[in-house]
């Protein structure tokens, strides 16, 4: 049962073709840099960006081009990409991530518009949320805010919950300090924590094995590149063990994840397109404030709750926003 309407195959396939819109660029369309810690287009945040910018009549290929550079999780790799956009002439960066958010802050002048970093003043990105002071905005983390009603989703479904694994990665400072937002207000509800910080791949193993030393009631992962690209491999372990388990974006939910409760992907992105649309028009980042979330999607898999041997509490999934099966 789907409760929004997403864009056509056919729209999504011409939005993940980043090479031909760069190559095809006549005069005058606007240059638009995307830097991303993961892959070479905006994964699933790519539709929801591309339908943002509609919003505000920018069409890639038409009248905007958009040129993608992702490290593949290499932080290594991110000031050369920086360097890359800045000698294209793209008149405005948007940085996925905190450390592509931190690389596009140090490496270039230009104006970025930032998603997916955390805290951007408890970070260093900005001065302050309303006035960032340097030539980073973007849309700010509520993670203090969401936390609770997380845990409290996560408990309707399992009223036993006593002990939650978090997993975040523990290398990037905006999700460790997102994780320890979601620590305190679990423990503001009572409900102790097992955390779990991965640094690589080969760190879910150990975190799999610390959960069957010692099994939680639940599991919270911290969405960033890294623990969203191998969020198949924590699916995977919560039916092993039956495990529910509730994540931060929607597409976690869809792919295989029990529940996920975040930021309307789609209300986001047209808040990073108007402040793209601004900047295009002339407005510096430093005098444009960092912008709090006002939309959150509840989704619940059903066929996630099958395989774990659980039923969906009908309160529950009637407050869904979104359900898939």
């Amino acid at each position: 049962m789907r409760r929004r309407n997403f864009m056509t195959l056919a729209g999504a396939a011409a939005a993940m073709s980043p090479i031909s819109a760069v190559a095809q660029s006549p005069a005058g369309v606007r240059r638009i840099g995307v830097l991303n810690i993961a892959g070479q287009d905006m994964g699933p945040f790519q539709a929801a960006f591309v339908r943002g910018l509609a919003h505000y009549g920018y069409v890639p290929g038409r009248n905007v081009a958009i040129e993608y550079h992702g490290s593949e999780g290499h932080d290594d790799r991110l000031a050369p990409l920086a360097g890359e956009l800045v000698a294209s002439n793209v008149a405005v960066i948007i940085a996925l991530g905190y450390q592509a958010a931190l690389t596009a802050k140090q490496v270039t002048t230009l104006p970025t518009v930032v998603f997916s970093a955390g805290d951007p003043v408890a970070t260093g990105l900005a001065e302050s949320l309303a006035r960032p002071g340097g030539h980073l905005t973007g849309i700010s983390d509520v993670s203090a805010e969401v936390t609770p009603k997380r845990m409290q989703l996560l408990k309707e479904f399992v009223p036993n919950l006593r002990r939650v694994a978090m997993l975040y990665n523990a290398d990037d400072l905006a999700m460790t300090l997102r994780y320890k937002a979601s620590e305190a207000g679990a423990k503001a509800l009572g409900i102790a924590v097992q955390p779990l910080g991965v640094r690589a791949p080969a760190d879910f193993d150990e975190a799999f094995a610390a959960m069957q030393r010692e099994m939680p009631d639940g599991i919270l992962m911290v969405s960033d590149p890294l623990t969203s690209l191998n969020r198949p491999k924590v699916f995977e372990f919560a039916v092993a063990h039956r495990l529910p388990g509730i994540y931060e974006y929607d597409y976690s939910a869809r792919s295989g994840g029990l529940m996920s409760y975040g930021l309307d992907l789609d209300e986001s992105f047209a808040r990073v397109a108007a402040l793209v649309d601004r900047i295009l028009k002339g407005a510096k980042p430093a005098e444009l404030p960092f912008e709090q979330p006002t939309l959150f999607k509840f989704a619940i898999n059903t066929r996630a709750a099958k395989a774990i041997g659980l039923d969906v509490p009908p309160l529950l999934l009637a407050r869904a926003d979104e359900v898939f099966d």
